[in-house]
């Protein structure tokens, strides 16, 4: 039966609690009814703890994993909690993402519309202003962005896990995210991983705002100073995901970390040799990188 779907949106915070005040109202402002929240906080020192234990939202469960796991620690975390406590289906969010009022009732219409008959869900993530959010947009292929939200449905086979909905039977299925990535492309790798053996889509007409705070591509050459030294996974990780695509997937990061590495020559931002190591430094180390695909018990 795919009308009565028992839905836990599993939401991952890290010391910004204004955003996820903003995050929670929205999701308890939703018109689908009986969602659950799992909060998975990784350890905040911003006084998140003591704000949530005041708050009062019946449907909030609080978890916190008692030391900084990085985005995709703290999603495969939250989604084992919510997948073994027997939820049918997540709906995976950061805590700066803030869900319009139908937007998880546009992914249960879709469900039910593809009779469970998919591998993942993925919505239309917007800028504060209405606009896009570049870093959100789905992929078509490995390769190439979705040109645009054209149609009730698309397929896709890349989306991030800023408002990603799935079946709890897919993840037994096919795993959890990789907790060794820590942060950067452990969504991709996740979502191409399902994609890779069933036809996952787009929903356009589910909606978030995503109010991050450093919006744009990610890349070492343009980002701020105080986040170079985290570039280290996102090279690395990415090894992982595109060398399963063989050698177009080599293909693809010999070209763009070549690329990378020709627009911090061109940057107007020191360090530059530094910033080329942590791009060819995460390479190498993807190479050698060998994470396992952690199962459900």
């Amino acid at each position: 039966m795919t009308e009565s779907l028992r839905t836990a949106a599993v939401v991952v915070t890290y010391n910004r609690l204004p955003l996820l005040r903003q995050c929670l109202a929205a999701l308890t402002a939703q018109t689908a009814p009986g969602l659950t929240i799992f909060l998975i906080d990784n350890a905040s020192t911003d006084g998140t703890a003591e704000a949530v234990a005041a708050m009062t939202l019946p449907n909030l469960v609080y978890r916190n994993t008692g030391k900084n796991l990085g985005g995709a620690g703290g999603f495969a975390y939250g989604v084992r909690e919510a997948a073994l406590a027997g939820y049918d289906a997540l709906w995976l969010m950061d805590d700066d993402t803030l869900p319009t009022p139908t937007a998880l009732a546009e992914f249960l219409q879709a469900d039910r519309d593809l009779h469970g008959r998919y591998g993942w869900l993925s919505g239309r993530a917007l800028a504060p202003d209405g606009t896009d959010q570049p870093m959100n947009l789905q992929r078509v292929t490995p390769y190439k962005d979705l040109p645009s939200f054209d149609g009730a449905r698309i397929p896709a086979v890349m989306a991030s896990f800023v408002s990603l909905f799935l079946r709890t039977e897919t993840v037994r299925r096919y795993g959890l995210p990789i907790a060794e990535f820590f942060i950067w492309s452990d969504d991709w790798e996740y979502t191409r991983r399902i994609s890779r053996a069933q036809p996952c889509y787009v929903i356009p007409a589910s909606r978030v705002v995503h109010a991050m705070q450093n919006p744009g591509i990610v890349n070492i050459a343009a980002d701020v100073p105080a986040r170079w030294e985290r570039y280290r996974y996102f090279y690395r990780n990415d090894v992982v995901l595109y060398r399963r695509e063989g050698v177009s997937g080599w293909l693809w990061l010999l070209a763009k970390d070549a690329w990378h590495t020709v627009q911090v020559l061109r940057s107007p931002q020191g360090r530059k040799a530094w910033r080329i190591g942590i791009i060819w430094k995460g390479f190498f180390a993807g190479v050698r990188f060998a994470p396992e695909i952690p199962m459900l018990p």
